[in-house]
């Protein structure tokens, strides 16, 4: 099973931070370049989703609402539900983080490469991921409003103020600006896919500097962490078969059935970790927490999902072979009589 590399950056960072936080003057300059970071990375989302993408597969609208009620419905009611198991399992800013887990987009790259893994409907795949993103600029906040409140580091209309100035207005800017900045985000894709992480990894670094800090991780022992793990491991179990099933009983084919699973069973640390960042502030550590140790878990278990998938007969090839069989018994019957 895979470990993603970028997961050990993060690992990496998180160690950083735990030896040489940033502090004084050094927090600030970190926490400003942390939010311009934040700003730019939602105008590349807004700058390389295609309009004329997005447009064309509104045609198969089922299968995106399906994956965003999986998203944005489904997920979200299974984080209320975990409110029962604190404080047995969970502490509260455990819970927290867990919940807001369940709040952020689902994911774009990953999901569209374990559905061409499992030979899936890939233009479904990048549909779906690019409108969870999408939809998860706004909605993700309005839940973190409704679900957290003052759990979510003093939200408050102020909150919501930043979060469309810092999340939605960088965005909405890449869209209008795409018709002239288009070509040269495409042509450059890796390089600007660096500045996407390295921005990822900033913002950890600084989320993490304030929570050491102030001293939060002494409310974290190894016996929460097993318990969180247990409660992410049985959340996407349910995620992967309700998906799967749910699919199937509302008679999506296997192709469909494949990038609904991938797509609606699995969050986005890309997006999830910079609205953290602003939903939290100096509490965010605790809260990406859940949302880091989900997403390896999803890339794990998906890759071993996608390639048993793989292997799955083509649709219409057995059958043939079947009917070639049967013909050539009884031609055997009709010869021997």
């Amino acid at each position: 099973m895979p470990i993603d590399p970028y997961i050990l950056l993060l690992l990496g960072t998180v160690g950083l931070a735990a030896l040489l936080p940033a502090r004084g003057t050094g927090a600030d300059v970190a926490s400003g370049a942390s939010t311009a970071a934040i700003a730019f990375l939602f105008f590349l989302y807004g700058a390389r989703l295609s309009t004329r993408e997005a447009m064309d597969g509104l045609r198969h609208w089922r299968l995106h609402v399906t994956v965003l009620a999986c998203t944005f419905v489904v997920f979200p009611l299974l984080g209320t539900a975990a409110r029962g198991l604190v404080p047995v399992l969970l502490t509260q800013p455990l819970y927290q983080g867990l919940l807001f887990l369940t709040l952020v987009p689902s994911t774009i790259q990953s999901s569209i490469a374990f559905t061409s893994m499992a030979r899936g409907n890939v233009p479904a795949a990048i549909c779906a991921g690019s409108f969870s993103s999408l939809v998860g600029i706004v909605i993700t906040p309005l839940l973190a409003a409704a679900l957290l409140g003052s759990g979510a580091g003093g939200f408050s209309a102020d909150s919501l103020v930043q979060i469309v100035l810092q999340l939605l207005v960088p965005f909405v800017a890449g869209q209008v600006l795409r018709r002239w900045i288009g070509g040269f985000v495409a042509r450059h894709k890796k390089v600007l896919g660096l500045v996407d992480r390295g921005s990822i990894l900033l913002v950890v670094y600084t989320a993490f500097s304030e929570g050491m800090v102030q001293g939060i991780w002494h409310q974290v022992s190894p016996l929460r962490l097993a318990g969180l793990l247990a409660v992410e491991a049985v959340l996407l179990a349910v995620m992967l078969a309700l998906t799967w099933y749910g699919a199937k009983a509302l008679r999506f084919d296997r192709e469909d059935r494949i990038a609904i699973q991938f797509a609606g069973s699995k969050k986005s640390l890309a997006s999830g970790l910079p609205m953290a960042s602003v939903l939290f502030g100096a509490h965010a550590s605790l809260a990406v927490l859940p949302l880091m140790l989900f997403h390896q878990m999803q890339l794990m278990v998906c890759a071993v999902i996608a390639k048993r998938r793989a292997h799955d007969p083509e649709p219409g090839v057995t059958a043939p072979v079947s009917a070639a069989a049967s013909r050539t018994a009884v031609g055997t019957g009709t010869r021997s009589g």
